[in-house]
């Protein structure tokens, strides 16, 4: 008679509920040995983390030019200069600004000092503005007269600012100065090295968010690359722009070193709320040198261009790509800024976008 052959899961289901029991075991193994070679990992690098981001995102930044560069210029056997050379680009980009900084620094240091010398010797006279002040004209005055006028009180305050802090922590000051340095060379290298290997990691995060999350974490991954692109172009390109006019307004005003003040005002102009501090001090300038009808020149065109700036053309390139409204993306730039520091100006408007995207999914 033939014997009818029961399958193994049937005749020893022990032993198949053992070989789940041992698999899921090893699955939680496996993810608690994930978990804490990601946290090692993370400790690891955790004073290279702001380098690594910025790498991250300026490769995002410049990636739809890489590309282009790539299509018309095909990469070569070692695929090494094209990456090099828009690394090199953007190093340009940071460091010719503060080598402009540094000559005008150097350049106008002896003028500082002169400065210095003639009010230790004859004080600093009282502008004539400060007695029309539409208030506090007296205060002001009699606080001029009493730290400032007299030789004696002007070497008091600036004996004082000789041994402030500042001047005590030089030694901290450059040791920062260094530690920078070396972050702004490994961002450099990390950024050669995504432009190298970019086109295979992003395929590579593209296949991981769609594996580990489904569809939607490959919609989410292109939502914040969507971000940061938008963020760039409503930042970086809007405050150059209003870095450069007004720069002319201060060449017309006649305020002193008009390029390093334009300069000055498109970095302060990407944060929001920044420019005023800019030309604020550009109008503080042109008061004291009695320049009153400029000063509240330059005050009203600052005013102008940065509430078209803040108020239209910034919300509408960032809003446009992270298909967020104004107010969330202003609070993702400062809440990021505070967190985060100033890598946080790119990194909140993405964080904000891939939550409201989230919400859309779940409550559509």
């Amino acid at each position: 008679m033939n014997e009818t052959r029961m399958p193994d899961e049937a005749r020893h289901p022990e032993d198949n509920l053992a070989a789940n029991g041992a698999t899921r075991a090893q699955q939680i193994a496996k993810g608690a040995l994930v978990l804490l070679l990601v946290l090692a990992g993370l400790w690891t690098l955790h004073r290279y983390v702001n380098a690594l981001t910025w790498a991250t995102i300026l490769a995002i930044a410049v990636w739809p030019l890489y590309r282009r560069a790539q299509h018309r210029w095909p990469p070569g056997k070692h695929n090494i200069l094209l990456p090099a050379v828009f690394t090199l680009a953007v190093a340009l980009v940071f460091l010719i600004p503060l080598a402009l900084v540094g000559v005008e620094v150097a350049r106008e240091a002896h003028t500082v000092l002169d400065t210095i010398d003639q009010a230790r010797e004859q004080g600093i006279p009282e502008p004539a503005w400060l007695a029309h002040l539409p208030f506090m004209a007296g205060t002001a005055a009699q606080w001029w007269q009493t730290h400032l006028a007299t030789p004696e009180s002007a070497n008091e305050l600036l004996d004082h600012a000789r041994e402030s802090a500042i001047a005590n922590h030089t030694r901290a000051l450059g040791e920062q100065a260094l530690h920078r340095v070396v972050l702004f060379g490994f961002t450099l290298m990390t950024l050669f090295f995504l432009f190298r290997e970019g086109h295979r990691l992003r395929h590579q995060f593209l296949r991981a968010s769609h594996r580990a999350f489904g569809p939607s974490g490959e919609r989410i991954g292109r939502q914040m690359i969507a971000s940061v692109h938008g963020t760039v172009d409503g930042l970086v390109l809007v405050g150059l722009g209003e870095g450069f006019l007004m720069g002319v307004g201060y060449v017309i005003a006649g305020v002193p070193h008009p390029a390093l003040l334009g300069m000055f005002t498109a970095i302060a102009a990407m944060v929001p709320f920044g420019a005023p501090i800019a030309f604020g001090i550009a109008a503080l300038i042109l008061l004291v040198q009695d320049m009153v009808a400029w000063a509240v020149a330059i005050v009203v065109l600052g005013v102008v261009v940065t509430f078209v700036a803040d108020h239209f053309v910034r919300p509408v390139l960032i809003g446009k790509t992270t298909r967020l409204p104004f107010l969330w993306v202003l609070l993702g730039i400062l809440g990021g800024v505070e967190t985060w520091g100033l890598v946080g100006l790119f990194l909140g408007p993405a964080i904000m976008a891939a939550l409201i995207l989230l919400w859309r999914e779940w409550t559509g």
